[in-house]
């Protein structure tokens, strides 16, 4: 850990033993369940936002970061939509569920052979067997919300609310037309509790207003609220673009950077919004976390970072990610512990007083107690496996140690990062550290096997 590390931690942990050791039993208690707000952009790119570097201004989103705790080491459960947000809801390597790794194409369709094996058999989605971070949020006293895209399920019965989401709204699939709320080739996505429904408006600015309304209501339990905004995911469209018709299938992936932008100010927009919406119903006890489902694509800024959205390079899968829970969280701190998606799962199941059934433990680790008893950021060991059509991308971090590699049918191509020294990817280790290679392989190779799906 280099100095400028340990300073930084030194003062986080100052701050959060102190609080610790006054908090009387009861205070911790009503602490222990607090409003749960989760806000996940759609391919936004690692330094799209001002916090992280990013040109665009983002009031809001840097708001979250003055006020709270940015983690400069995080990263998605995978580089697409599905295996991550499969990831969030169960608290497990998405790749334990089949069908997954991938995200589900337009109209329902699987993109590689598992995926298209449990389309035939009309079962490509989240099961509702699986363990579901609504259902046990709502079992614990929760009302629980999505206000946002779903994309695990076409058909209703991996739809939102037999996962345990009292209330939903928002697209059910990958993409739509941000005014028309339509997928490339016509298909209408946007449903309210289980039922087709349209609406006027730009899509960012509905999923906002409904996170917004649903804030406003009144209740006595607490609120698991998960924003899944689409933006800025294709197509590149900003609030001021609309057309008599949707975007077309052949526009679809184009678009110019100042629409990119727009997008990514409405994004900030929204997330300004509820913290508004918090502030106006005193919901001071509020824990808001903003991060996204994986890296950008080649329009996003994703700073120093290699690769981009579909690849395993860090572009690809590290993404900004925000903590902020008032007189809890200490503001303007920043941490370098490494923490993944489904880590966020663990945190809300535990705050909420709640764990996964027998069976099925979760995979991540408490990233916020280990924040709030200030430990210092300790090594992890993290999987990812992509595939799409007849590639499959296989990575594994140990400690600052970065394994990729990219199949191709029987091809097979190998890189070594040591992620300490040399974040952006560019000096290949492979053939000066095979020893480490072949260590890392193994490992990766038996995770493979542990994580086999059972359908």
């Amino acid at each position: 850990m280099t100095r400028k590390t340990k300073l930084k931690w030194a003062a986080l942990a100052g701050g959060l033993v102190s609080w610790w050791s006054v908090m009387s039993g009861v205070a911790l208690a009503e602490a222990a369940r607090p409003d749960l707000i989760f806000i996940l952009a759609d391919d936004l790119g690692w330094a799209d936002v001002g916090c992280y570097g990013g040109k665009t201004p983002t009031p809001h989103i840097d708001r979250l970061a003055r006020e709270g705790l940015r983690f400069t080491q995080f990263y998605a459960n995978g580089p697409e939509c599905s295996p991550t947000r499969t990831a969030f809801l169960t608290g497990r390597y998405q790749q334990r569920v089949g069908g997954l790794e991938c995200a589900i194409g337009n109209g329902n369709v699987g993109r590689y052979d598992d995926a298209i094996r449990l389309r035939e058999k009309n079962e490509l989605g989240l099961p509702v067997q699986e363990t579901s971070l609504a259902r046990l949020l709502k079992d614990a006293g929760y009302r629980t919300v999505i206000a946002g895209k779903w994309h695990l399920g076409y058909e209703p019965k991996f739809f939102p609310g037999p996962h345990g989401f009292d209330h939903w709204f928002g697209p059910i699939g990958g993409g739509a037309d941000y005014f028309h709320h339509v997928e490339p080739e016509g298909l209408a996505v946007l449903h309210l509790n289980g039922a087709p429904v349209k609406r006027d408006g730009y899509m960012t600015d509905l999923i906002t207003a409904e996170a917004v309304r649903q804030i406003h209501l009144r209740r006595s339990e607490p609120l698991f609220l998960y924003a899944a905004y689409t933006a800025p995911h294709t197509p590149i469209q900003g609030p001021n673009d609309r057309r008599d018709q949707p975007v077309t299938p052949e526009d679809w992936n184009k678009g110019t950077p100042e629409a990119y932008a727009a997008m990514i100010r409405r994004l900030d927009d929204g997330v300004g919004e509820i913290l508004r919406a918090l502030e106006t119903r005193g919901l001071t006890n509020a824990l808001v976390v903003f991060t996204s489902d994986n890296g950008g694509t080649k329009m996003a800024n994703n700073g120093p970072l290699a690769g981009n959205k579909g690849t395993l390079f860090e572009g690809g899968i590290r993404v900004p990610c925000i903590a902020r829970w008032p007189g809890i969280l200490p503001a303007g701190a920043v941490s370098e512990q490494v923490g993944i998606t489904m880590d966020w799962t663990v945190s809300f199941a535990r705050l909420a007083q709640t764990r996964p059934p027998a069976g099925r433990p979760f995979d991540g680790l408490d990233l916020l107690e280990k924040a709030v008893a200030g430990k210092p950021p300790e090594p992890r060991t993290l999987f990812w496996r992509a595939r799409r059509g007849e590639v499959t991308w296989r990575a594994m971090r140990a400690g600052s140690l970065k394994l990729v590699s990219k199949q191709t049918g029987v091809k097979v191509e190998e890189h070594l990062f040591d992620l300490e020294r040399d974040l952006s990817e560019k000096n290949d280790l492979v053939s000066q550290r095979p020893d480490d290679v072949l260590r890392l392989k193994e490992r990766l190779a038996h995770w493979e096997n542990e994580v086999k799906p059972v359908r």
